[in-house]
C-alpha cells in the first residue's frame, strides 16, 4: 500500500467515528432521551428508527416502554390483632412521563429502589390498619362445607370479614400511585405474593391447628365408640334372640320324636305278653347299665329281683 492509501484511510477513520457516534436507533420496546453535557435536550423520542445526534456532545438515554415487574422482598410486618406476619408482594409498573422519570431516577435500578421504598411503607401501612382475617380472606359471604357430625361443634366457622384481602391490596394501590407519579411512574397493580405466619408464632399456631384437628379426631372417635357399642348390642340382642328360637324349635322336634318313639315302642311291645315281657327285662337292663358302674356295692336279699335276675344267669 503506497502513501495515498495512508492517506485515506487517515482521513476516512475519523469519518467513520464520527458518523458512528451520529447516528443511533431506537427499538420499538424503548423511548430516547438526548442530552447535552448532561442536560435533556428536545423531546422526547418514542418512534423507533434511525435517528440522529451531534457526535461526542450529545448522549442516548434509553428508557423502557414495556411493563416492568417490581418483585419486593418479604418482610415481617404487624397486623392490627397485633401478629407478626411475613408478606411478600409484587407489582407491574410503566415509565409514564420519561422526562420526569430521567430527572428524578435516571435509571431503572434507582426506580427499583423507590418503589421497594414507596410500596413497601405503604404495604406496612395498609397491614398494620387490618386485621390478619381481613388481609387473608377475600370473601365477604363465603359459607365452608360443615361435616354434619361437625355441625354442633364450633369448629370450621369462619370469622366474618368487613373488607377483605382486595380492598386491602387496593388501599396499597391508592396510596402508592399518587406518590410514585412524582417519580413519572404510574402504577399498574399490587398483589400480596405470599402471606405466612412469622417464625417466632408460627409453631405456636401450628399447635392450635394441630389440637382442633385433635378435637375433631376425639369427636369422630367417640361417635364411633357409640356407634360400635350400639352395632354389639344389637347383634348381642339378636344372637339372643334367634338362639332362643333355634332352642325352642330343638325342644318341639325332640318331644315330638320322643313321642314317636314312644308310639312306636308301644305298638311293638303291646302285640303279646311274652313282648311285653320283654320289653320291660330291657329297660331294667338299660336301667342298671345306667345307675350301676365298676365301683357300685350292692347289697341284695334273696328274694330281689336283681338277685333272682343274677341268680338265674348264672344257672
Amino acid at each position: 500500500m503506497n502513501k495515498y492509501g495512508y492517506l485515506v484511510i487517515a482521513l476516512l477513520f475519523p469519518l467513520l467515528i464520527v458518523a458512528y457516534e451520529s447516528f443511533y436507533r431506537v427499538d420499538e420496546t424503548e423511548q430516547v432521551i438526548i442530552t447535552q453535557f448532561g442536560k435533556p435536550i428536545g423531546e422526547v423520542i418514542s418512534d423507533s428508527g434511525l435517528k440522529l445526534k451531534i457526535p461526542f456532545i450529545q448522549k442516548v438515554n434509553r428508557i423502557e416502554k414495556r411493563i416492568l415487574l417490581w418483585d419486593g422482598d418479604a418482610n415481617d410486618m404487624p397486623t392490627k390483632d397485633k401478629l407478626y406476619i411475613t408478606v411478600d408482594t409484587f407489582g407491574r409498573w410503566r415509565i409514564k412521563d420519561p422526562l420526569q422519570y430521567f430527572l428524578r431516577l435516571r435509571d431503572e435500578r434507582s426506580a427499583q429502589s423507590r418503589l421497594e421504598d414507596i410500596l413497601g411503607s405503604e404495604t406496612r401501612n395498609a397491614v398494620a390498619k387490618h386485621e390478619l382475617i381481613e388481609i387473608i380472606r377475600t370473601t365477604k359471604d363465603r359459607q365452608p362445607e360443615v361435616d354434619p357430625l361437625l355441625v354442633d361443634a364450633d369448629i370450621g366457622r369462619l370469622l366474618p370479614i368487613t373488607r377483605g384481602r382486595r380492598q386491602v391490596e387496593d388501599d396499597i394501590f391508592s396510596a402508592a400511585s399518587g406518590k410514585l407519579l412524582e417519580f413519572g411512574i404510574e402504577l399498574l397493580d399490587i398483589r400480596f405474593k405470599r402471606i405466612n405466619y412469622n417464625e417466632s408464632v408460627r409453631q405456636k399456631i401450628y399447635a392450635r391447628m394441630i389440637s382442633e384437628r385433635q378435637q375433631i379426631a376425639e369427636r369422630f372417635r367417640s361417635e364411633g365408640a357409640g356407634e360400635a357399642a350400639k352395632i354389639i348390642g344389637s347383634k348381642e340382642k339378636e344372637l339372643q334372640r334367634i338362639e332362643s328360637e333355634a332352642y325352642q324349635k330343638i325342644q318341639a322336634i325332640q318331644g315330638l320324636a320322643d313321642a314317636k318313639a314312644t308310639e312306636i315302642y308301644t305298638s311293638a311291645y303291646n302285640q303279646s305278653k311274652a313282648a311285653q315281657e320283654l320289653y320291660t327285662f330291657v329297660k331294667t337292663l338299660e336301667t342298671y347299665n345306667t345307675v350301676i358302674d365298676a365301683n357300685t356295692t350292692l347289697v341284695l336279699t334273696t328274694d330281689s329281683e336283681v338277685y333272682q335276675l343274677l341268680n338265674g344267669v348264672g344257672q
